[in-house]
């Protein structure tokens, strides 16, 4: 089970998924408090784009998707919708639609255009380098220290959304804007390693089966951690030993997790409700 470690491109690829996992998997929490899932796919396609036009004009290509990322959170960090008919993730939904549509119209005019989409999307783990790592490791580690430094400030405004006080907001809320701006240079980071679809998996699977196992904040950010580890884990196993593609290896097992994660929350919910029955009777 742990002959891939002999490879060192499967112990980068591993080192690379911990750290990817760890930190999407607790923005996760919030991004599924705060009800805004397609933020993840919108901005990780805006990245997508980014790369897509760097390569149709020949230059740029790490300033420029980290410009496009980065103008998309300051976008959407102002998104403030009032009317009640209308939700935040319909309007994030649509963005990520107009994003995807002009990453193939670009990539489409690329040599190589059907290779590139499937990079885009799913990524190529297993060619990441040390100095790819070091640079997410930076990364990574400095958005960490702010959300642990300022961690009370974030939990608080994701409850706002939680308890659907979010028009309490403001247009501009600075906590707001750093969170938007976090996520977005975690996923311009994340997405050039893992593609769009394993970091959307990463940062939205490992909080919702959390969440489903328990209702504690802590313990909820520790259980999904610990299912980033294990997903990265087994998935690069099943990829090494059956030779499927990385990153689709990766989310489907973080799919079976979820489907587990589901089952277990459904028994315990019956076995609470037979358990209530006899007490209401009386």
């Amino acid at each position: 089970m742990f002959d891939m470690f002999q490879l060192p491109f499967m112990v980068q690829a591993f080192t690379a998924a911990i750290i990817t996992g760890i930190l999407l998997s607790y923005l996760g929490v919030h991004v599924v408090g705060r009800g805004i899932v397609f933020v993840d796919l919108a901005l990780g396609q805006i990245s997508s784009m980014g790369v897509a036009f760097a390569a149709f004009i020949g230059t740029g290509l790490t300033s420029i998707p980290l410009i496009f990322t980065l103008v998309g959170a300051l976008l959407m960090s102002f998104i403030n919708i009032r009317d009640k008919r209308l939700k935040q993730e319909a309007i994030i939904g649509i963005l990520y639609a107009f994003a995807s549509s002009l990453t193939v119209l670009l990539i489409s005019k690329t040599p190589h255009g059907d290779s590139d989409i499937q990079e885009v999307l799913f990524g190529n783990i297993l060619s990441v380098s040390w100095q790819q790592i070091a640079t997410l490791g930076i990364v990574f580690g400095a958005i960490a220290l702010m959300h642990l430094i300022f961690y009370k400030k974030f939990f608080a405004l994701t409850e706002s959304f939680e308890n659907g006080e979010n028009h309490l907001v403001g247009i501009f809320n600075i906590w707001n804007f750093l969170f938007y701006i976090s996520i977005g240079l975690a996923i311009v980071f994340a997405v050039k390693i893992n593609g769009v679809i394993p970091v959307f998996s990463y940062l939205i699977i490992p909080a919702v089966s959390a969440i489903l196992i328990s209702k504690n904040k802590i313990t909820v950010i520790i259980i999904a951690f610990i299912i980033s580890i294990v997903a990265s884990f087994f998935g690069l196993n099943f990829s090494f030993h059956y030779d499927f593609p990385a990153g689709s290896s990766i989310v489907a097992i973080l799919g079976i997790i979820f489907i587990l994660a589901a089952i277990y929350n459904i028994i315990k919910s019956v076995g609470k409700k037979s358990t209530a029955q006899p007490h209401s009777r009386h």
